[in-house]
């Protein structure tokens, strides 16, 4: 057994390397093996998610998955699964290997493969990609390792790219226009939703989503595979472009790019399944009350309208101090649909055009001008 700690992690255990990422988006150590603590919110989406599924069996891949961290806790903690864990990193295996035994699994196995190895040889129900960075040289060959009707997952952990903070390598990796500002954590979830949904198009299909969102430091998307090149027509139509103006904040969406709509393209579809969110549960969940929290969020957050609105944004535009959040949703909603969002505590979404938001804003901000 390679030497390292044993943590718990929802009801697995699970060998670690002694030194090992806590925070942050995390560093590979030379000559050590991939785990990031602060992931386990994230691996008990998956669990949650999977769960709420409610598939009888179910066969899942995960493709990159270093320790064998999310593997084994699916293999453990979701009913009727059989799931390979992959790496490529040899270090990798003795770690995967010692976890499936430490849980006595019968329903896990070690893959030492090239992730597009093992897909061009074996489809599954459920495929997992979660890399160290970005995922853009990956999605064509996990697709193709999905079955009919099987679900994909992809994390992102390239937000400076994304998120417009480096607008060259976002070109580079992803061929879109990211947006800076308040909309930028949404724009990069919408960016990479888009790039899944041009690769799938390749192969004349379509994707539901059921869950997308941004938490810490990364994007996660959770799409079901749809065959058929209806679906794969009705996906591609959910594909636009934005323009922005941030001296009047008119934002406003299109589905053919022209020279005023620039930035993009975006996925203009929705984020969630919400019958799927609603029997999602946090039972047993590690971080159960971020769970519990972001749950709460996700399922009550507005999902027809991009692109969020920022208080900030409306208090530098006012030149007002913002007023209470909660109050200020509230009076929001007394003349049309408006939630918060899960992208930030700060930022809302509404189906309101912007003249009645800075009339209602302007009505309810402290009335001290902001220096």
């Amino acid at each position: 057994m390679p030497s390292g700690n044993i943590i718990t992690e929802g009801s697995t255990r699970i060998l670690v390397p002694e030194v090992h990422s806590t925070h942050g988006p995390g560093k590979i150590n030379a000559g050590s093996v991939f785990f990031n603590e602060q992931m386990a919110f994230n691996r008990d989406v998956s669990v949650m998610l999977l769960r709420a599924l409610q598939r009888p069996s179910m066969t899942v891949a995960d493709a990159m998955t270093a320790t064998g961290s999310r593997a084994v806790r699916i293999a453990n903690e979701v009913p009727g699964t059989d799931v390979t864990a992959n790496d490529f990193d040899e270090n990798a295996i003795p770690y995967i290997e010692a976890n499936i035994e430490i849980n006595g699994l019968e329903n896990c196995r070690a893959s030492h493969s090239d992730m597009h190895c093992l897909f061009a040889e074996n489809s599954y129900d459920y495929v997992d990609l979660d890399p160290f960075g970005s995922p853009s040289l990956f999605i064509q060959s996990a697709i193709r390792g999905c079955r009919k009707r099987a679900v994909l997952a992809v994390t992102a952990t390239d937000t400076a790219p994304l998120a417009g903070a480096q607008t060259p390598k976002c070109r580079r990796r992803y061929q879109c226009e990211p947006i800076r500002g308040y909309m930028c954590h949404e724009g990069g979830l919408r960016i990479l939703m888009c790039n899944i949904a041009r690769e799938m198009g390749k192969f004349d299909m379509g994707m539901r989503p059921l869950l997308s969102f941004y938490a810490d430091h990364y994007y996660r998307t959770y799409v079901e595979i749809v065959p058929g090149t209806k679906a794969c027509d009705d996906m591609l139509a959910h594909l636009g472009y934005m323009r922005y103006d941030q001296k009047t904040l008119e934002r406003d969406c299109v589905y053919e790019y022209d020279r005023d709509h620039r930035l993009g393209p975006f996925w203009l579809g929705p984020l969630f399944d919400k019958d799927l969110l609603g029997r999602m549960s946090s039972e047993g969940m590690a971080k159960q009350k971020k769970c519990d929290k972001m749950l709460d969020i996700w399922r009550n957050e507005i999902d027809s309208t991009p692109f969020v609105y920022d208080v900030s944004e409306l208090s530098s535009f006012t030149k007002l101090s913002p007023p209470n959040m909660d109050v200020f949703i509230e009076k929001m909603n007394e003349v049309g649909p408006t939630s918060k969002t899960h992208f930030s505590p700060t930022s809302f979404v509404t189906e309101l055009p912007l003249k009645d938001i800075l009339e209602i804003y302007r009505e309810n901000g402290n009335e001290t001008p902001r220096d």
